[in-house]
């Protein structure tokens, strides 16, 4: 719920908590926002954790959040936001626009999904709206997300669970590493995996991660 207090222009102001492990992308997003007199931004995380702690604490109305923080990430950091039932809305702001990540974000609990190329204006109006609980998309995303219901996105619609699967093997882990990792069976990881080979038409790990790669399902970054 937005805060019950007035700016100027009799809007009432929107509380924000940043999330971005640079502190100048931080720096100038808490500039910018500062420029709209119904935005107070109440602090600053460098980590998904420390964005956790900070909702917790300071229940803001709005988390701005990158996706590619250390620690926590944004996706595991937002489960955790909604895990705890917190009522803040989050809002992720990032450069990455795969299918991978924007399914991820929004099975998690992402109110929106903004890319940081989005015009000033555009942020403006998309913090507003994640603030009273409205789904907001930049074009861009609206535009994957459209095509994979229309049936022509790029690539198959791989459930989360399999995406993470598919992630670990991209990055050299065997099946008992991901098992491990993912607190599930070896056997769930191969039926995982059957599933996946299935819907990529492919017969075995090295092409199932190449034909993921080419498609923008997963990607090799830190």
């Amino acid at each position: 719920m937005v805060n019950d207090c007035s700016g100027d222009g009799g809007r009432r102001v929107i509380s924000i908590v940043l999330a971005d492990d640079h502190s100048m992308v931080r720096s100038g997003l808490e500039g910018l926002l500062a420029t709209q007199h119904d935005f107070s931004v109440l602090g600053g995380a460098a980590t998904g954790q420390e964005a956790v702690d900070l909702v917790t604490t300071l229940k803001p109305d709005v988390l701005l959040c990158d996706l590619r923080m250390p620690i926590l990430d944004g996706v595991a950091a937002i489960r955790e936001i909604k895990r705890r039932g917190l009522a803040t809305n989050v809002l992720v702001l990032t450069t990455y626009d795969t299918d991978a990540d924007i399914l991820r974000a929004i099975e998690a609990g992402a109110t929106g999904y903004l890319l940081k190329e989005a015009a000033s204006s555009e942020l403006f109006r998309a913090v507003r709206a994640t603030a009273i609980g409205e789904s907001v998309l930049s074009p861009a995303v609206t535009s994957r997300l459209v095509g994979r219901a229309r049936g022509t996105a790029p690539s198959p619609m791989l459930s989360s669970r399999e995406i993470e699967v598919l992630d670990m093997v991209a990055k050299g882990a065997g099946n008992k590493h991901i098992a491990r990792d993912l607190r599930i069976s070896e056997a769930t990881v191969k039926t995982h995996l059957m599933h996946i080979f299935e819907k990529l038409s492919v017969d075995g790990r090295t092409s199932a991660v190449t034909i993921a790669l080419e498609r923008g399902i997963i990607r090799l970054t830190r």
